[in-house]
């Protein structure tokens, strides 16, 4: 099997992902510069421009960082990545996934998740979601598309402080079944 394309260029219509670039800080600030977005984040500090900047370069560094884009206008909405570090044998992990307020509770997240799932699966043979344990938002949003609840957890440090994360994951064969197609 090829080796997997972490910063590929996905679309469903109306929304594209496409890979993140150093150009893309302005557009992408304006929207993590919302600290409600991040008040049940574990990283409720990242509104901040110092920590997203950090977030921002990391993102970079990482090779797997994409911008959400509306297709149409092009209007950067938010971002996620694809990484390999935290994942075990057979596995990435998708995570950093933000949006705009005004995306929320619509059908973007769906889609994102379901280009960048879809993807992934073609390389390797689980997909997994470290999560906040206490960020029930985005808990709530993994479940929604076929995610299920693992035994593992990690301690991550976000906002000055060891933050327990729980492990979510989509194997190969559940996606087949479609737990990404309602």
């Amino acid at each position: 099997m090829a080796a997997i394309d972490l910063q590929p260029t996905l679309t469903d219509g109306d929304i594209r992902l496409r890979p993140l670039r150093a150009g893309d800080w302005p557009a992408l600030y304006a929207v993590a510069s919302d600290p409600l977005i991040w008040a049940v984040h574990p990283a409720h500090d990242r509104w901040q421009e110092p920590v997203f900047r950090t977030f921002f370069d990391d993102a970079m560094r990482s090779g797997g960082a994409l911008a959400i884009t509306r297709t149409a206008t092009g209007e950067i909405i938010g971002s996620s990545r694809f990484d390999r570090v935290r994942a075990g044998e057979g596995e990435v992990e998708i995570g950093w996934t933000f949006l705009a307020r005004s995306e929320w509770g619509g059908p973007v997240n769906f889609a994102v998740k379901r280009l960048m799932v879809g993807h992934a699966l073609r390389f390797f043979e689980r997909v997994i979601f470290v999560i906040g344990k206490d960020n029930v938002r985005s808990r709530r949003a993994v479940e929604k598309i076929g995610a299920r609840l693992t035994e593992r957890t990690l301690d991550v440090p976000m906002a000055g402080a060891m933050a327990p994360h729980v492990v979510y994951a989509i194997d190969r064969a559940d996606f087949a079944l479609g737990p990404l197609s309602a």
